[in-house]
């Protein structure tokens, strides 16, 4: 049984519609479903999307539904006007949209929406998303609601708060002489640092996350808003798409100080008994630990421990304990009790003495740090972290212990512990959260130098621990659960995402670690042995085209995390790359040579020349062309490789490719 392009590439075979390109003077952007992408002016990103979007009372975002599409283009700009509907069993809106582009280069994005229904929403109006590259950290004027004007910048560093809340209009210069200025009606916005969720941009959002939240709108009351872009200053005359092709020439250079982190695989209990099934497989791919999670809400207890001991003896990997510490009175609220505390410590140390189970490391979290605290809301009642750490280590056996949060970046951001207090400390990540299409799950990879910087500037000189990360989101900090996902599309907050099992999610996990390799994480989790984010193929309760039928072994990230993982300890290499947003590369020096990894981070093919191994190279492909072999052999990255000529190398669609020369 043969596979299609489109299971090799994403998984499903969900079709997605093709953006369509729109110009109006200087200013051309994306037409994608009904949102805008990629506004350039002057051939310069200046906002990288505006949406009108809808989230539910858990955040989960709803895909309209676009009827009555029109779109009139002429040599002074476009047109476009749509009806959309977002519904559930529970409740529906429907809105009417229009779409101005003007000969200057001015824009305007109009909606009316009606509720059908009473609608429960946590947020229902416009999202403006500004991009980080030649962004972050420039000057910015922010006009408020009342007329008033702030002179500022934008976050270099990721803000845990909204860096800037009461606004009207956002002004920027988006080259040298040339400003934006991008003005939101119908209520006061405010702004985030998307960056804390690995999204690479500013967010400014309708409604401040002060007010109450979920809100309702009552059914049939109109509800109007604007957004619109207005230049000022000089427009230069810039080809449009100058820039976007060509050979990429990708430069290794000398040793770094830093080595190649160890790279493990995150568990949780109901995997064990499969992963142990497929122990051979998994045992081959490295994994240098497994981070294990522990909850005795959930009634884990010895019994849990006791398999995960069996998992890693199986596997020869050490065992990191995820011990989520209930905190919780007798009614189920968090408490910051200090009796309440060490008996659940006991607890925890009561289930490690009974499996007869030994952990290299355990994570001490309080369990109410795994929900979110929006700005203007306080922190639940909780331990101090001085109290935690020196409960946990007088009750716990005499291991690093850990802090942080078993949530994304945002939590520990938003609630850091002293530099220095605990052995390491850490969160996970997901790049599906805000948005579930393919380009921002790419888009991703662009925040994560800020967001390790971040994270270190604060740290001191803690072990800094990544928590299992995976494309599938493992965790809700915001709601009750992520999305189920029954119909295997790309949505926000999937709980199964079909990329896990395409060259796309290959060429993510590829990416993300090349970030890691810049200054990310001391100790990296990623992905699962089994499960939604699993490296092997196991049954599940849910349909995977294709793998089901056909019988395969792994998934294609398989040899990406196993590559990376044998890897460990061995001196990275400098990378000089001028195309970090359509390649990502990261390389090391082995016993055997120098050994490098890219990845494709488009659909599009790209050229490389690669600098730094030598005039001709080993090269093993992860493609199209080799999915099926890759899918059914685990030792294919050991099995076919090929001689190739290091200056004309090139990638097919989120294809990665390993290189080992001298």
């Amino acid at each position: 049984m043969h596979v299609s392009p489109a299971i090799a590439l994403y998984g499903t075979e969900e079709t997605v519609s093709e953006p369509r390109r729109l110009t109006a003077g200087p200013l051309e952007c994306l037409l994608d479903g009904g949102d805008l992408r990629a506004i350039r002016i002057a051939g310069r990103e200046a906002i990288r999307a505006i949406a009108f979007v809808t989230r539910d009372k858990d955040w989960g975002t709803y895909l309209p539904e676009i009827s009555d599409l029109r779109i009139a283009e002429s040599a002074s700009g476009f047109d476009v006007r749509y009806r959309a509907r977002c519904a559930d069993e529970a409740q529906a809106l429907s809105y009417d949209a229009r779409i101005l582009g003007d000969a200057e280069g001015g824009l305007r994005f109009e909606v009316e929406a009606v509720p059908e229904t009473e609608f429960l929403t946590n947020r229902t109006g416009f999202v403006v998303l500004h991009p980080i590259a030649g962004v972050a950290g420039a000057p910015v004027e922010i006009t408020h609601t009342d007329g008033s004007v702030d002179r500022s910048r934008f976050p270099e560093q990721i803000s845990p708060w909204c860096p800037f809340t009461d606004i009207r209009a956002i002004t920027h210069e988006v080259r040298p002489g040339l400003r934006v200025t991008c003005r939101m009606e119908g209520d006061a916005y405010e702004m985030e640092d998307q960056r804390n969720w690995t999204d690479a941009s500013f967010k400014t959002y309708i409604r401040p996350l002060a007010r109450p939240w979920p809100y309702r709108l009552p059914a049939g009351e109109r509800l109007h808003q604007r957004v619109s872009l207005e230049l000022s200053g000089t427009v230069p005359a810039v080809a449009a798409g100058a820039g976007t092709g060509g050979t990429i020439r990708i430069a290794i250079g000398g040793r770094r100080q830093r080595r190649v982190p160890p790279l493990g695989l995150g568990v949780l209990p109901e995997q064990v008994e499969p992963a142990l099934a497929r122990s051979a497989l998994l045992e081959r791919a490295s994994p240098r630990h497994l981070s294990c999670r522990f909850d005795p809400r959930l009634g884990h207890g010895a019994d849990t421990l006791r398999r995960y001991g069996r998992l890693g003896a199986a596997l020869g990997a050490p065992l990191l304990l995820e011990a989520v510490v209930p905190c919780e009175d007798a009614e189920g609220r968090p408490s910051a009790d200090p009796a309440i505390l060490r008996r659940d410590l006991e607890g925890i140390a009561g289930a490690i003495a009974g499996s007869g189970t030994a952990f290299d490391a355990i994570a001490v979290p309080p369990a109410c740090d795994m929900k979110c605290v929006l700005p203007g809301s306080p922190f639940p009642p909780a331990p101090a972290f001085e109290e935690l750490r020196e409960a946990a280590r007088a009750v716990l056996p005499p291991v690093p212990i850990g802090g942080g949060a078993f949530a994304f970046f945002t939590e520990l951001n938003r609630k850091r512990p002293a530099a220095d207090l605990f052995d390491f400390v850490g969160h996970y990540t997901c790049p599906i959260f805000h948005a579930g299409d393919d380009r921002s799950m790419m888009e991703s990879l662009e925040a994560l130098p800020a967001l390790f910087a971040t994270a270190r500037s604060f740290l001191g000189d803690s072990r800094y621990r990544l928590y299992p990360t995976s494309i599938a989101m493992r965790e809700n900090p915001y709601g009750e659960a992520p999305a189920a996902n029954p119909r295997n599309i790309r949505q926000a907050m999937n709980a199964v995402d079909p990329r896990e099992r395409g060259l796309i999610g290959a060429a993510w996990y590829a990416g993300f670690l090349a970030r890691v390799t810049e200054n990310g994480p001391d100790i990296v989790t990623m992905a699962a042995p089994v499960g939604a984010a699993g490296i092997v193929v196991s049954e599940h309760g849910w349909d995977q085209p294709w793998f089901d039928e056909a019988d395969a072994l792994v998934y294609p990230k398989y040899h990406v995390l196993r590559g990376f993982a044998r890897l460990a300890g061995a001196p990275l290499l400098t990378i000089t790359n001028p195309a970090p947003t359509r390649v990502l590369a990261f390389a090391a020096e082995t016993a055997r040579g120098r050994e490098a990894w890219l990845a494709n981070l488009g659909h599009e093919p790209l050229a490389l020349e690669l600098e730094g191994l030598g005039a001709r190279v080993e090269a093993t492909f992860l493609d199209e062309d080799g999915f099926e072999f890759a899918c059914f052999e685990p030792e294919a990255f050991d099995e076919s490789g090929r001689t190739v000529a290091a200056g004309a190398l090139e990638l097919g669609p989120y294809a990665v490719v390993r290189l080992r020369g001298r």
